[in-house]
């Protein structure tokens, strides 16, 4: 008979974002009448930039006729995007990368998923907490977690709590670990690393032999100059550190679906028997098995990000969402909630009142204010008693929403 892959199993039986809709399509039906403002979405609310429409368009034009169609595409993605990008978004920031280095997807979430396919079973990993779920739950979807623990931390992963006493900056640990996940600027927290705190990382990776995967998909929302956009800021980083970036939250590509991942040719790791293995050439066998390339259209609507006009463009819809929540933030300060990020990241981090568990200010919000934020319990047993708002929301709401918080809260 076929066996299953039991680690799955083990796997809580919704997806926490799926628990979310739930209990909203439950208050929808008992209250038909409500305008629900969705605070707490992760999905963007502007069109895609013109320039953008424009290029895929000219794409689809060009998958049209004979002459011009595309088929199948490299696996690693087209040269014109990968080009644009090390230009970009590296070599202007003092950063050189060769193309081979860039491996272009369909997004971050599931480069982070996935890059565990070709790294060993039995790797501890350490993570902040909290932390978008995806992170660990592809490590215990492959056995990598260990087992869940009562206090809701899993046995082979070592947690770093991100709290108001830290200043929401995650400590060293203070064991050796095989794989550090870090996202900055946060999710969910919306807090940033500054460049000391980052090439303390990049040093302990460097002295401890510790793989980092670096998710700096909102890295496009820093407005501080003096914070890193890329962990390759730091010395030393290629050789130890993975980066994966997006264009969901940057361009508003959450539908069409495009990011990319650097594996520097430095970065390497060891057999049983102590051999170093490069993985950027097993990262690329690793596409050639499972993945048949981002689509061309794709592709260009991308390349189109970094045209003059592009670049104005996606800066509007950014300061639009930032406007957004410096709006809340502020509000929600004056109505005497403790608030960290919104200033280089579109996420707000909010203690809920009272010591208030985060379902329960969820359930709070949606009954009393009808609006949803996400609890942040699902990311993690240090986001109890907290809830993450976005800027990820319509101007016209931002009124709305303030008001109906004051008389809520």
């Amino acid at each position: 008979m076929a066996l299953v892959n039991e680690h799955f199993l083990k796997l809580p039986n919704n997806y926490f974002f799926s628990d979310i809709e739930k209990k909203v399509n439950l208050f929808r039906v008992t209250h038909p009448k409500a305008d629900i403002i969705r605070l707490g979405t992760g999905d963007v609310t502007l069109p895609l930039p013109p320039a953008c429409i424009e290029a895929m368009h000219k794409a689809i034009d060009e998958m049209g006729h004979e002459a011009t169609f595309h088929g199948y595409g490299p696996e690693e993605g087209y040269h014109f995007l990968i080009n644009e990008i090390i230009k970009n978004d590296y070599a202007a920031r003092g950063i050189h990368l060769e193309p081979s280095e860039l491996f272009i997807s369909d997004g971050s979430k599931s480069d982070t998923g996935s890059i565990g396919d070709i790294l060993r079973h039995d790797n501890s990993i350490g993570v902040t907490d909290p932390i978008y779920p995806v992170y660990i739950d592809s490590n215990v979807s492959c056995g990598r977690a260990g087992e869940l623990q009562n206090d809701g931390k899993w046995s082979n992963v070592v947690y770093m709590p991100c709290l108001p006493e830290n200043n929401f900056i995650p400590q060293i640990p203070s064991q050796r670990v095989d794989i550090v996940y870090l996202c900055y600027p946060n999710n969910p927290t919306g807090t940033v690393l500054s460049k000391n705190e980052l090439k303390k990382w990049v040093n302990y990776a460097l002295q401890n032999d510790t793989l980092i995967i670096f998710d700096a998909a909102y890295e496009a929302y820093i407005q501080n100059p003096d914070i890193p956009h890329s962990i390759y800021e730091i010395k030393g980083a290629k050789k130890v550190a993975i980066e994966c970036r997006s264009f969901s939250k940057t361009a508003g590509f959450t539908g069409v679906r495009c990011g990319y991942m650097v594996i520097p040719k430095e970065i390497t790791a060891a057999t049983l028997a102590g051999k170093r293995i490069p993985l950027n050439p097993m990262w690329k066998r690793h596409q050639e098995v499972k993945f048949n390339g981002t689509s061309y259209i794709t592709q260009r609507g991308a390349e189109a990000i970094y045209t003059p006009e592009g670049k104005e463009q996606v800066k509007a819809n950014i300061r639009y969402y930032m406007d957004n929540v410096q709006i809340l933030k502020r509000a929600l300060t004056e109505f005497g909630l403790r608030v960290a990020g919104g200033e280089d990241a579109p996420y707000l981090w909010v203690q809920a009142p009272n010591g208030m568990s985060s379902w329960k200010f969820f359930d709070k919000l949606l009954y009393e204010a009808h609006i949803v934020g996400t609890p942040g319990i699902g990311f993690g047993p240090s986001g109890e008693g907290y809830m993450r708002f976005t800027g990820f929301w319509k101007k016209e709401d931002c009124k709305e929403a303030i008001y109906r918080l004051r008389r809520c809260l």
